[in-house]
């Protein structure tokens, strides 16, 4: 297997929810292919007369509910998903009768409901995320393209080749052989990753700690707006948003270890909550699992009064557990269940709690392979397929499980821990494999066949 070469910015990427596959994978593939449009020539923009999107998979199983359709159409409008404003796919309407024009070069193109294909048969695509857009005229295809969204809101193609990256200064594949550089090179964890991603991308040192700066604003601005947000999220299950009613309670309650862990849940809840509203969150390391890292950000900066330098290095030090469980299993519901994505989150966040406070690299690992062990088996069975039951509560509980975690670590004896990060991720893997189909984002199987 290949050393990672994953960037940071391709992890914790910025864009609107409420699932990474559905929403910011397909969002990409409309933008590029608007860019695509944009490129034919004018004669064959002029001959267009109809654009479609075709479905397939998970996407098709579960789309409506996670915002495909919108997000796609976002996309083909020109909008990528780190430069749309917070609550942009609130604008999109898709009635059957409402009609969006999509620019063609120096002309418009109607597109309607009906051009969104949802297509629930068993192709032998490589990937279950799969769609197809096409554009063409009334007797030829002029552009078509078959995109795979991967998970974690990665997008490839037909045709996709890895894009050529630079070598990373201290290459690992795994927990094991990270540890290892940091003991030969005598690096701190920090520094390993800002070398690496120096390397791998081309940035300088103060770009990326500026780019992890505002990913870091982004996480605490999703959690600020879902703490004054009230009413009902959209689809049809009516759920409320709980996480202004969890702020204000916590206010209130005296100052007690049940008042920080209600703070913590309703930090979890609120960024949670915008990613099902379709707003702006961070992938860390899914949009599912948006609120759980943002969750104890939001607690070490506000209640532990911690310097953002101190949570930034923290960061990059998660990011490195997400660049492992991605190499080496997956972070895709619909591959894995949501023990890739809520398990996943929990342990990058029982990392970073550990590093921010001061732990040693081989405490933030214990944290880290608690939290995913205690993920293991988690199903992926979005109700209704909305990330709203049980997706919401689920950050805040994997939230729960990383502080946790970090104490068991930070208390215990290390030498008494004997399951490690590599193991647990094989076992998430394995787990994965033999899991069914029902189980992975489908909709079909769990809660999501009960209620």
């Amino acid at each position: 297997m290949p050393a990672i070469t994953t960037s940071l910015f391709d992890l914790l990427k910025i864009g609107p929810g409420p699932s990474s596959s559905h929403t910011i994978g397909p969002m990409k593939a409309g933008f590029d292919f608007y860019t695509l449009m944009q490129g034919l020539s004018p004669t064959q923009q002029a001959a267009a007369t109809k654009l479609q999107v075709l479905l397939y998979g998970s996407l098709s199983a579960t789309g409506k509910g996670h915002g495909t359709d919108r997000a796609v159409v976002a996309g083909l409008l020109g909008q990528s998903p780190e430069g749309c404003r917070p609550d942009y796919l609130d604008s999109i309407k898709l009635e059957q009768s409402d009609q969006i024009n999509i620019r063609l070069g120096d002309s418009q193109l109607g597109f309607l409901a009906s051009n969104i294909l949802w297509d629930d048969r068993q192709y032998d695509f490589p990937y279950s995320n799969t769609m197809i857009i096409r554009l063409s005229t009334d007797q030829e295809i002029l552009l078509e393209k078959e995109y795979y969204s991967v998970g974690g809101g990665f997008l490839q193609w037909k045709g996709w080749l890895e894009p050529q990256r630079g070598t990373p200064c201290y290459p690992y594949e795994n927990a094991e052989q990270l540890w290892k550089q940091l003991k030969k090179h005598r690096l701190k964890l920090d520094e390993l990753l800002l070398a690496n991603e120096a390397a791998i991308t081309g940035l300088k040192e103060a770009a990326i700690c500026a780019q992890l700066d505002r990913i870091i604003t982004v996480m605490e601005a999703a959690v600020q707006r879902g703490v004054q947000t009230e009413g009902y999220l959209p689809g049809p299950i009516r759920l409320h948003r709980k996480a202004p009613l969890m702020f204000q309670r916590a206010k209130e309650m005296p100052q007690n270890s049940e008042r920080l862990l209600l703070y913590l849940c309703a930090y979890a809840f609120a960024a949670a909550e915008e990613n099902a509203a379709g707003h702006i969150v961070v992938t860390a390391p899914t949009c599912g699992s948006a609120g759980v890292l943002p969750a104890v950000v939001h607690l070490l900066r506000q209640h532990q009064k911690l310097p953002l330098e101190a949570v930034r290095k923290a960061l990059l030090g998660a990011a490195a557990i997400g660049f492992i469980c991605k190499q080496n299993a997956s972070i895709s519901g619909a591959e894995v269940g949501c023990q890739g994505e809520i398990g996943v989150a929990s342990s990058m966040a029982a990392a970073l709690v550990a590093l921010a406070n001061g732990c040693e690299v081989r405490i933030a690992e214990n944290a880290a392979e608690t939290a995913l062990e205690h993920h293991l088996g988690m199903t992926c069975d979005p109700v209704k397929g909305y990330v709203q039951i049980p997706c919401i509560e689920r950050n805040a509980m994997g939230a729960v499980k990383a502080w946790t975690s970090y104490l068991i670590a930070r208390e215990g004896l290390p030498d008494w821990h004997i399951v490690g990060l590599d193991k647990a991720i094989e076992a998430m893997k394995q787990t994965g494999r033999d899991m069914k189909s029902e189980y992975r984002e489908t909709a079909q199987g769990g809660l999501a066949r009960c209620c």
